[in-house]
């Protein structure tokens, strides 16, 4: 039998509750004071909101009400069949976001999450006080690094399999998702990740729906490319951000490579810094926690 769901519950100074934003149900885990400030942390694959258990504690123990949600199609959260698109999910974080009721927060995202930070600062400015970007160039950027330099096209090559049906699924789910714990080791840096974090992150794709669910992100950005609302999204992200962003980015990051991860201030028109992190790979937040969450709270409070 595949786990339940309760295996993303798991216990912490945080509390675990349910929000209901733009027509589906999300699980997030929650710590801070009820008056703070809100900062919206948004985790990337193949993990689930339990990746940012550091940044709950500090940012939420720096006086921030601090939200971890498992995203549409993970953990705890809703896996509908359908709305995987970058406008669906950007209205899943807006919805939350006036779901916890807040005018706006301070969005921080890894990897897929990341791109969902960016879209969102996108396509709902409003909502957005200041952007953090952990592990992911800003779409465009990322873009032209596809399009213009083959080791990143290389280390990217997992995209082109994960458009295949099927296959890539149960890849995900044979041997108790040992696959997710082989990626973890590819993209991160030494020693990462540790016996724990494999294992829940193993247990938790393997929650009834999730491997296919995380699989159609993929599978919308690469059809969207050649569909009019592919294309009118890239017009839309060619605008570039309003708010303040702090791009964080490891300097041995086996996914997107450093030399992918300069480049993206040019869609930043307000306040923008990017920080490489020496000997760390793709999961900054999770690799060099104390770096990230100074970085994170000083971003935050500035």
């Amino acid at each position: 039998m595949p786990p339940e769901e309760s295996v993303v519950l798991v216990d912490g100074p945080w509390t675990h509750r349910e929000v209901t934003a733009n027509g589906a149900r999300f699980h997030v885990a929650e710590h801070g004071p009820a008056d703070g400030p809100l900062v919206l942390l948004l985790h990337g694959f193949p993990e689930f909101w339990w990746s940012w258990r550091h940044q709950l504690v500090a940012l939420g123990d720096a006086g921030f009400r601090t939200v971890a949600p498992d995203l549409r199609g993970y953990g705890g959260s809703d896996k509908p069949p359908r709305g995987y698109d970058a406008y669906t999910l950007s209205s899943d974080v807006a919805g939350m976001i006036r779901a916890l009721g807040a005018r706006d927060a301070y969005v921080v995202g890894h990897d897929w999450g990341g791109v969902l930070a960016w879209a969102v600062a996108t396509l709902h400015p409003g909502v957005v006080r200041s952007l953090g970007v952990l592990g992911m160039p800003h779409p465009l950027r990322l873009r032209q690094a596809l399009l213009r330099d083959p080791a990143q096209l290389r280390a990217s090559s997992y995209i082109g399999y994960f458009q295949l049906p099927k296959a890539p699924e149960a890849r995900l789910l044979r041997d108790d998702s040992a696959f997710v714990e082989e990626l973890l080791r590819r993209w991160g840096g030494p020693d990462f990740p540790d016996p724990e974090t494999a294992r829940r992150c193993r247990e938790a794709m393997q929650i009834t729906g999730v491997a296919h669910s995380s699989l159609e992100w993929y599978r919308w950005a690469v059809r969207s490319l050649t569909r009019p609302s592919g294309r009118r999204f890239q017009k839309l992200l060619a605008g570039g951000v309003q708010a303040p962003v702090l791009q964080v980015h490891g300097a041995i990051d086996g996914c997107l490579l450093p030399s992918t991860a300069h480049g993206s201030g040019a869609w930043a028109h307000g306040r923008y810094e990017l920080q490489l992190l020496d000997g760390v790979g793709h999961f900054v937040h999770e690799e060099a926690a104390d770096a990230v969450n100074e970085a994170l709270v000083a971003h935050a409070r500035a």
